[in-house]
């Protein structure tokens, strides 16, 4: 039986716990890659610094299933991984003084971390999905995905005036890894404190709920919820074969500090917060189907982007492109699992997208590492690995997001038209944020022109 005020408070708790997590993800791993930099790891042990740890996370997600059995409530399960992965940063943050070994061990301390992390997360969507009713799943999680976001900002800008604080010789240097470090331990524990005070609804997993993973491969190409998982790991398979090199392109050939490194970051965060409110109310009206096929579409062009100029302005445009679409992107493929999984069923649905997916990471960043190694086409090595993510990204989208199907009844409208209501709404949010009261009357008229023909 639903029990409308206790969940309710969980909602709030949700948000709350999310903050402080975003805190440490803002505050410490986004800023890992930069440690491997300052530690002086090479393109290859930064590829393996993000795809081991999503490799054996994948993995992990076998026993996922049979810990939330063992734990009796995803509650426990779900608090219990968050404190072992605070304490993760710990040894994190001691490796600089592991000799020549260090990097290994900062891969070693992050595959714990990951791990710890992700093998609760089919518990934790499971949960959610309890708790959100699907009438309000865009709006509450575009809200919530709005507060955290800011929050990653936040962090992540404060992380990096602390490190840009610190950055006279080796030894500072570390002090201000350190100290963000630091801080994402005593907020991830936190976040376990304000996980622990959320109410978990009673559900029943019986047998026929329960499917192998050799049944999930072999029905996922005639499923919508397989075509899905299908699509999105392909997607990150394209994705990660760049993902992981950004930073050290940034850092090793732009030459960027960190301050510099930080805001061109930031960037992408502050228009991913101002456009989450609208991608959530556009999909409760349009659905989750049309909004993960208008940006899915439109990230591919992302790191081809990267490839016409190294002009800081022009990176900051690239990045605020990025925050809308991606925004879009996240948020559209997060519901699309609870539009298309049961309660009884969610928990195994992901874990087994989550193999699939760390797997497919894990051979991206790899494939992506030695391209950088052997290859001379560009001036500097990143760009071919830019180039190829952009046009698999493409060939994945065009091949199988016509093939996925809503599950909702939403009202009908054309791409052209979502995407101008999108900017349209977006810019209007944009200039609200910073206390204009309305974008230019020239460039309104020209989007009312616009809506009108459609």
């Amino acid at each position: 039986m639903r029990q409308p005020k206790r969940i309710k408070k969980s909602l709030f708790y949700s948000i709350v716990d999310g903050s402080f997590w975003s805190v440490m993800f803002g505050m410490g791993e986004k800023y890992l890659s930069a440690f491997a930099v300052f530690l002086k790891a090479t393109n290859v042990q930064i590829g393996l610094l993000t795809s081991l740890p999503l490799l054996f996370s994948s993995l992990s997600q076998f026993l996922s299933l049979k810990l939330i059995d063992v734990f009796k409530t995803r509650k426990k399960f779900i608090v219990t991984s968050s404190i072992i992965q605070a304490l993760t940063w710990l040894p994190i943050l001691l490796v600089f003084f592991f000799g020549k070994f260090r990097v290994y061990f900062l891969i070693l301390f992050a595959v714990v971390y990951w791990v710890s992390g992700m093998i609760a997360v089919p518990a934790w969507n499971s949960w959610m999905g309890d708790l959100v009713d699907a009438k309000i799943r865009g709006s509450y999680f575009s809200k919530r995905n709005r507060i955290t976001g800011l929050v990653i900002f936040v962090s992540f800008v404060s992380g990096g005036i602390i490190l840009d604080l610190f950055k006279n010789g080796a030894d500072r240097q570390y002090i201000g890894f350190a100290i963000i470090f630091l801080v994402a331990l005593v907020s991830r524990l936190m976040s376990a404190f304000f996980l622990s005070k959320k109410y978990e609804p009673y559900v029943e997993i019986r047998a026929e709920h329960k499917f192998s993973f050799t049944a999930f491969l072999k029905q996922a190409r005639f499923r919508n919820y397989g075509l899905f998982v299908i699509f999105l790991t392909m997607m990150n398979f394209s994705v990660y074969l760049a993902a992981p090199f950004f930073v050290a392109y940034m850092l090793y050939d732009l030459q960027l500090s960190y301050l510099m490194y930080m805001m061109l970051i930031s960037t992408a965060f502050i228009t991913k917060y101002l456009s989450l409110p609208v991608w959530g109310e556009l999909l409760d009206t349009y659905g989750t189907k049309k909004l993960l096929q208008l940006t899915g579409f439109l990230i591919a062009f992302s790191p081809l982007f990267w490839l016409f100029s190294t002009k800081y302005y022009f990176l900051i445009l690239i990045q605020m492109y990025g925050g809308i679409m991606w925004a879009g992107f996240e948020l559209a493929s997060f519901n699309f699992v609870f539009d298309t999984t049961t309660t009884e069923k969610r928990a195994r649905c992901v874990s087994y997208y989550n193999v699939i997916n760390g797997i497919m990471i894990f051979l991206g960043a790899t494939i992506g590492s030695l391209i950088i190694k052997y290859n001379n086409v560009f001036w500097t090595k990143y760009y071919l690995v830019f180039l190829i993510s952009g046009i698999l990204r493409l060939g994945t989208a065009a091949f199988f997001l016509p093939k996925l199907k809503e599950v909702r009844k939403v009202k009908e409208i054309s791409y052209n038209r979502i995407f101008l209501k999108a900017m349209d709404m977006i810019l209007s949010q944009s200039f609200r944020s910073v206390n204009l009261l309305a974008y230019p009357r020239k460039f309104r008229r020209v989007m009312n022109v616009v809506r009108k023909k459609k």
